[in-house]
């Protein structure tokens, strides 16, 4: 049995086709290879919180403190890091332990107590910046100590030899390959709809024919950069836990309907925390990634990044109810926003127009997700 397509299908890919063209000929240097290695970095930041985002939004609840959060996290491993002297790798781990910690606790609140999740994580807004600017007492921190880099601000600044690039590209290709073609034979065997055998050809295609010629337009610059092994590694686990796990299961059913899979003998509450607690170690990591890239813990680290992670998620078809989304989409709708604010950069479009812009997309992608739920 198969499964034909629909206009879901290809509306994000065009709509990201159409506003890379533009940029691409409004701004020449939009396709330059330096700029397309930024991006990359930038990609990795961003997606990376939205597939956080992801996990928490599959049961139907929300985080609307990621953005402070990663600030107060990056903001722990750097004080510790230059101005305590612990080695960066114990700062990294220790902040990313209070990350799990924390988000736990946001968790044990929302399932324990039923405190709505979206006021647990306002608040969480608010107190995580505020412990935040007195973490670096409202002071620039850099990243390195005394002029002397370390691997904290090295996560931004790596890149892979071009040779060893294209070997991980061909083995993420052949990986993804197999992957594609084994997940059809399964559903095949339990009678699932599929896609015909041409068009899982054609995704598989594309998508390599996409990681080849982005690898070998970043090693143009200086190669693949250490934030895309990140994310990748992140994309990874996610993709493997919502598709191929007991705990993935249980995500889109809690989402679809909670109270029929606690009656099912679903962990409803265990598993909520568990993607919390998750998301704050996801949080962590971007947190590092991001401060890296910028070299320092500033006040404003981190601002409307919550924002972002939801509209990712929104614009890759994920539903705020819960019980919808995938990976894919989640790193189409970052693509997108990272796109947008790239090619905006690049232009010197103004901040207050940007956040236009930003705000537009986000609407036009729930009105178009709402649209076609009705068609």
């Amino acid at each position: 049995m198969s499964r034909s397509l629909s206009i879901r299908d290809f509306s994000i890919a065009l709509a990201l086709f159409g506003i890379c063209c533009f940029f691409a000929v409004a701004e020449p240097k939009f396709l330059d290879p330096r700029n397309l290695s930024l991006l990359l970095t930038e990609l990795s930041i961003s997606a990376t919180l939205a597939l956080g985002m992801l996990l928490v939004i599959l049961p139907g609840h929300i985080d609307l403190s990621v953005g402070s959060g990663l600030a107060l996290l990056s903001g722990i491993a750097t004080v510790l890091t230059t101005k305590i002297g612990l080695p960066s790798p114990l700062s990294l781990v220790l902040a990313l332990l209070a990350g799990v910690l924390l988000w736990r606790m946001k968790g044990l609140l929302i399932v324990r107590e039923r405190i709505p999740a979206f006021i647990v994580t306002l608040a969480g807004l608010l107190i995580f910046r505020g412990l935040f600017w007195l973490v670096i007492q409202n002071q620039t921190v850099p990243v390195v100590a005394g002029g002397q880099s370390n691997l904290y601000s090295q996560i931004s600044t790596s890149y892979l030899p071009p040779w060893l690039g294209l070997i991980l590209a061909a083995g993420v290709i052949s990986v993804m390959g197999w992957l594609t073609w084994k997940s059809r034979a399964e559903k095949k065997v339990y009678g699932f709809p599929v896609e015909d055998q041409e068009t899982t050809f054609l995704k598989v295609f594309v998508s390599a024919q996409a990681i080849l010629l982005f690898v070998l337009i970043t090693n143009e610059f200086r190669g693949i950069p250490v934030p895309a092994l990140m994310f990748a590694a992140v994309a990874l686990a996610v993709h493997v836990l919502t598709k191929h796990l007991p705990m993935g299961r249980y995500l889109y059913a809690i989402g679809g309907n909670a109270e029929a899979a606690q009656v099912s003998g679903v962990p409803v509450q265990r598993v909520i925390i568990a993607a919390y607690s998750m998301m704050g170690g996801i949080v962590a990591i971007t947190g590092f990634m991001l401060t890296s890239y910028t070299g320092n813990s500033t006040t404003d680290l981190g601002e409307w990044m919550e924002l972002d992670a939801v509209a990712a998620c929104v614009i890759g078809g994920v539903s705020l109810r819960g019980g919808r989304g995938r990976v894919l989409g989640v790193l189409a709708g970052a693509l997108m926003m990272a796109v947008l604010l790239n090619g905006m950069t690049l232009m010197s479009v103004s901040p207050e127009h940007k956040l236009i812009v930003r705000g537009a997309v986000l609407l036009a992608a729930v009105w178009m997700d709402v649209r076609l739920n009705r068609s």
